[in-house]
């Protein structure tokens, strides 16, 4: 789908990968860009950032892990700006741990954000693109949705979720002209890393191979992604050999995420 004059949703869009897609997808031309988060300072700082730039931006504080108030707010928008034409469900959030140290209710968190709150998000819209019989969906995730390693169960489970629900979704729209895609990073400077420096501290080995990505490379590698319709993107190139190993080998890559893992 081209981005030129479209209206784009995105969600966790206060900062990190949510901001960094945000203003790319204003730099390829966007209409509008609609911002949603809970931090209402954070979003008009980059929707600021969007204006100073050239582009539109508009801001909608919200808890999406409340179904309730992304429903409110899936009305205001449709009033004020329309049916989206794109939606990013980037929004996230969890911490690292194993099971024993995880509390019931931040795996029940976990789990809001992200899929919940794509769930709530695509169902908000998806009857009136249905209607209209195009759109495109991006959902963001992590190679925490393609492998496992130890200390962060909770937090891949909901990773999990989020791959399902989109290659499920995909299957329902594939007589449609509406487009899905499935974007999966990993490691990418972020708030998330200094909000959380014990998760960092229990990367795998394996990914040390891996550089660590921009915020801004996530963005632009979204961007094409809409545009070429892919079914999944995957940055950098050292990623894309990693999966590539693993549809192969898929016990000895996910030997070596074990063995490289963290342990206590």
């Amino acid at each position: 789908m081209e981005i030129d004059n479209k209206v784009v949703l995105v969600t966790g869009a206060s900062s990190g990968i949510g901001a960094a897609i945000a203003r790319s997808m204003a730099e390829a031309g966007a209409k509008e860009i609609l911002l949603l988060a809970r931090r209402e300072d954070a979003l008009n700082k980059v929707a600021d950032e969007i204006r100073a730039a050239g582009g539109s931006a508009s801001i909608y504080p919200v808890d999406l892990s409340d179904a309730n108030a992304v429903s409110v707010v899936a009305q205001q928008i449709t009033t004020a700006a329309g049916t989206p034409d794109i939606i990013i469900n980037n929004a996230g959030s969890g911490q690292w741990k194993f099971v024993d140290e995880t509390a019931p209710e931040e795996a029940v968190q976990m789990m809001a954000l992200p899929y919940f709150a794509t769930f709530y998000i695509t169902h908000a819209f998806l009857s009136a693109m249905l209607k209209r019989n195009s759109g495109h969906f991006v959902n963001i995730s992590s190679v925490a949705s393609r492998f496992v390693w130890p200390g962060a169960t909770a937090y891949t489970a909901a990773r999990w979720a989020q791959k399902g629900f989109t290659e499920a979704l995909r299957s329902d729209l594939a007589d449609t002209g509406i487009g899905v895609t499935l974007s999966e990073s990993p490691k990418v400077k972020s708030e998330y890393w200094e909000n959380n420096p014990d998760s960092s501290e229990r990367l795998p080995g394996m990914a040390k191979l891996i550089p660590e990505l921009e915020p801004e490379d996530v963005g632009k590698a979204v961007v094409k992604g809409v545009i070429k319709n892919k079914k999944l993107v995957v940055i950098p190139f050292m990623m894309k050999i990693v999966y590539l190993q693993h549809r192969f080998f898929p016990e000895i890559v996910q030997w070596l995420m074990t063995k490289t893992g963290y342990r206590r």
